[in-house]
């Protein structure tokens, strides 16, 4: 007889989405579960510590409640594990449930986790962390880093461009970018980012050629300065391809190194971390296992 796999939930309390984490709970038990493990944090750097507890206890299937914060800090705790990873997009930012088409549909998100796909993807790994969007330096993580969250829950991804344009003028950093042991950019730059899905913050589709499971990290520099070029960059994002702007590079890497001139905040799947002078980051090919649609 095969055995069931054990279940876990680890959930934002303060995130939302249908009727909240009480009809999770009874639409995880209606699948016939009747031995969940349950962990609810306050915030999402205490998820780390849980979804390694969850391993710890058995759990083969662990649900993630909340939005692209929660899901880099449990990504990061069980990249490697053999733990499978349902994404329940419960948060304002929801972009690799969106990459991987995972609706904000309760009852849908957890009919993927139990009868849908499994998927391995790929993970970024930046100055030690886990990322499984993107991961940004300059102007992005200072877009992310201000955006207020209470703002964030009023507005939503708006959040984003309006402290965004508080931040077009605060000029370019000198940047220099080894990509697999080669210098690949020496100049000054207003933003330096790294993707492993297409689809960035505020819905911009900044990497074409982006794939979670394709053994590469998209690596991209923008020199835009000033709300003029940043216009005509972001403009070009949304109508074409990024590439095709004058200010913008792209090229995919293994292993991706960054020297900046001066200490600038970065940011890990919409997460901001505290400013430094340097970016050491690479790809791990089939890092973790998630739930996902089954394809047509």
């Amino acid at each position: 007889m095969t055995t069931p796999p054990r279940i876990a939930v680890v959930a934002h309390r303060k995130k939302s989405l249908g009727g909240g984490l009480d009809e999770l709970r009874r639409l995880i038990i209606d699948e016939g579960v009747d031995d969940l493990l349950w962990y609810e944090v306050p915030k999402s750097k205490k998820a780390r510590k849980k979804a390694r507890k969850a391993v710890r206890e058995g759990a083969d299937l662990v649900f993630v409640w909340g939005g692209d914060g929660m899901v880099q800090r449990c990504m990061d705790a069980l990249a490697g594990s053999d733990a499978v990873v349902a994404i329940i997009p419960a948060g304002t930012a929801n972009l690799l449930a969106s990459n991987l088409g995972i609706p904000r549909d309760l009852p849908e998100a957890v009919r993927i986790a139990f009868h849908g796909a499994r998927r391995r993807l790929d993970l970024g790994r930046l100055n030690g962390e886990h990322f499984a969007v993107m991961a940004g330096a300059g102007f992005d993580a200072e877009m992310i880093g201000e955006a207020d969250r209470d703002l964030k829950d009023r507005v939503g991804r708006l959040a984003y461009v309006w402290t965004g344009l508080r931040h077009i003028k605060d000029g370019s950093v000198r940047t220099t970018i080894h990509v697999d042991g080669q210098k690949w950019f020496d100049g000054d730059a207003s933003c330096v980012l790294l993707g492993n899905v297409s689809t960035i913050t505020g819905g911009i589709r900044a990497f074409d050629d982006a794939r979670p499971d394709d053994g590469w990290l998209q690596v991209g520099v923008t020199t835009a300065d000033g709300a003029l070029q940043w216009a005509r960059t972001l403009g070009r994002m949304i109508t074409s391809r990024s590439e095709r702007s004058p200010f913008v590079r792209i090229t995919r890497a293994k292993k991706i190194k960054v020297r900046l001139d001066a200490s600038v905040p970065y940011e890990l799947d919409g997460g901001d971390r505290e400013p430094t002078r340097r970016l050491k980051a690479r790809v791990v090919p089939d890092a973790i296992t998630v739930c996902v649609p089954v394809s047509d």
